[in-house]
């Protein structure tokens, strides 16, 4: 099972199924492990959520030619987005303990109490709950979401320059 060889449809269908996964795992670890996510993991969640959506179009519509760029465009918007916020997440959980911003609201809370804007700018900076690191398997959990967003952006691209006519 080569993924260089496989179909545009397959590969977005697998795509569309390791976010489906990652979501799942997410889920599993919030509610048996009880790791409480921080608001830069919900962001997280959110790209995964934005290219499984993307994924999953790109799988069931399987166009030809010049319009599969759009699905991996949608992918790639996600897995930017992911990328970003996954690196400010190692970045911040790299701090020494006397830099490490102060808890924040809860983002609900955020939501419900500033405009889009600044809630964006208040999860950047940062909060104390962000920095816990939870290893699993050795790695803190934004380093698995980061190399996800990367791997799935790749696998996007590849499907999408094949140039079979399977579709």
């Amino acid at each position: 099972m080569n993924p260089l060889r496989w179909s545009y449809r397959f590969s977005f269908a697998v795509g569309f199924l390791v976010c489906a996964a990652l979501m799942g795992f997410a889920l599993y670890a919030e509610y048996v492990w009880e790791m409480t996510p921080c608001p830069l993991c919900i962001f997280q969640r959110v790209g995964f959520i934005v290219m499984g959506v993307f994924f999953l179009l790109g799988a069931l519509h399987a166009p030809r030619g010049g319009s599969r760029w759009i699905y991996a465009a949608g992918v790639w918007l996600g897995a930017a987005f992911g990328i970003v916020v996954a690196g400010r997440h190692l970045w911040i959980q790299s701090l020494p303990a006397d830099q490490i911003p102060s808890c924040g609201p809860p983002l609900d809370y955020m939501f419900s109490a500033f405009p889009f804007a600044k809630v964006l700018r208040m999860v950047f900076t940062g909060s104390g709950e962000c920095a816990a690191v939870e290893p699993i398997l050795g790695l803190p959990m934004p380093a698995w979401t980061l190399l996800w967003f990367v791997l799935l952006g790749v696998l996007a691209v590849i499907a999408v320059r094949r140039r079979t006519s399977r579709a």
